[in-house]
């Protein structure tokens, strides 16, 4: 009887200690998870944009309107070259 009652208590301590193993893992995982998490917030913001100051976006927009300017001018004599130097020939 004696022996019987031990065996049942070693079974009910291994049962026991699976279920703590087993809430442990499942508490590890979820500190892992919760880990990742933060550190993806943290990590995002440094790829959010920045916002730009008026005057540098003023002198973006100015920019750019000259650049697309002298880029439509280049293409446009780049075409007429073309069809001086090879047109007439075709």
């Amino acid at each position: 009887m004696q022996e019987e009652i031990e065996k049942s208590s070693d079974v009910n301590s291994s049962s026991k200690s699976r279920r703590k193993k087993l809430k442990m893992w499942l508490f590890r995982k979820l500190k892992i998870k919760e880990a990742w998490r933060w550190r993806w917030r943290f990590l995002g913001s440094a790829f959010k944009w920045k916002r730009i100051h008026f005057q540098l976006s003023f002198f973006d927009d100015i920019l750019f309107k000259v650049v697309s300017v002298v880029e439509a001018i280049v293409l446009v004599a780049t075409l007429c070259f073309f069809y001086l130097c090879c047109g007439c020939h075709i």
